[in-house]
């Protein structure tokens, strides 16, 4: 059984121009009553907040990617990169990252170019509260849809904001330029997180959710754009993959399109879900987009002690 989920945070702005999440932590900074449920202390923060000015990613360096324990223990004050600083203040406030005093829940929001719909991020397989709030998300908004993917691969997960909750979820909320607001993307990712406090005000409240499957996308490779040897890219994702996010990638699909109109397929061993699919984000980090694997977790039965 778990304790009460009593101390929640909604970070906006980790990406300062991903802009729902702005916005809407921004709206919520303003008057929080849309976000407040009976028993819950719901904190919502801008997370980097000179990116957000300047309406790009980052200033120094990533401050998704910044949450090692280096980082967070490195001395150097003002020399330190401005995104080390800053998540060493979060992880002040609603850490310390993997000890008791931290925050029980934190929702990330970000936004994707890539048409990856609604998209719940879930970094443990045996975070069985998160799996059953997102079992909840998904019942709550069907017939709309809401994936999960997965990431705890050893080499491709890294340290993100969220990270430094006890129970971090991401949510990432796509097709959206950067720097644009798209009503109807705004719309899913509040009500998404409606439902999300719904679930945690009901938990805290005693009621019992029985075990569940939840259908997760685990993180598999991240595949690179084709490259000539002084590492310029030479080919762009195939038309028939560009927007197919989820969709079945099979051996001998097309996957990229040369300059000169020749095609690049597939030669994986199995089936797999591409996703991230030709992310602006991601050009800086050499990935074209992400595979994942299938598979379904069973969640336990939870109730809070």
């Amino acid at each position: 059984m778990l304790s009460c989920a009593r101390r929640v945070a909604i970070f906006g702005g980790t990406h300062g121009n991903e802009m729902s999440g702005v916005m809407l932590v921004n709206l919520w900074v303003q008057n929080n009553t849309e976000v407040q449920r009976k028993g819950v202390e719901v904190q919502p923060f801008i997370t980097n907040p000179k990116a957000v000015e300047k309406c790009t990613r980052y200033v120094d360096t990533d401050l998704n990617r910044a949450f090692t324990p280096e980082n967070l223990s490195t001395l150097g004050g003002g020399d330190l990169p401005y995104e080390v600083r800053r998540a060493q203040e979060i992880n002040r406030m609603f850490g310390p990252k993997g000890s008791p005093e931290a925050y029980d829940v934190i929702f990330d929001l970000h936004n994707t170019t890539s048409n990856m719909g609604c998209t719940l991020l879930l970094e443990s397989s045996k975070d069985h509260f998160n799996l059953q709030m997102m079992n909840y998300i998904q019942k709550s908004i069907f017939p709309a849809s809401c994936l999960v993917l997965l990431n705890e691969h050893p080499l491709l997960k890294y340290s993100t904001s969220r990270s430094v909750a006890k129970h971090p979820v991401g949510l990432e909320v796509g097709p959206q330029p950067q720097g644009v607001l798209r009503s109807n993307i705004f719309e899913s990712m509040r009500d998404i997180l409606k439902h999300a406090l719904d679930f945690i005000e009901l938990f805290n409240a005693g009621m019992e959710f029985p075990p569940c499957t939840v259908e997760v996308f685990r993180l598999s490779e991240r595949i690179d754009y084709p490259r000539d040897d002084n590492g310029n890219i030479i080919a762009m994702v195939h038309p028939n993959l560009q927007d197919c996010d989820w969709e079945p990638l099979n051996p001998g699909d097309p996957m990229f399109q040369t300059f000169d109109g020749k095609t690049i397929h597939y030669q994986g061993s199995g089936t797999v879900y591409p996703t991230f699919i030709n992310e602006a984000a991601y050009y800086e980090k050499q990935q074209a987009f992400a595979t994942t694997r299938r598979e379904s977790l069973v969640a336990s039965a939870i109730r809070k002690a």
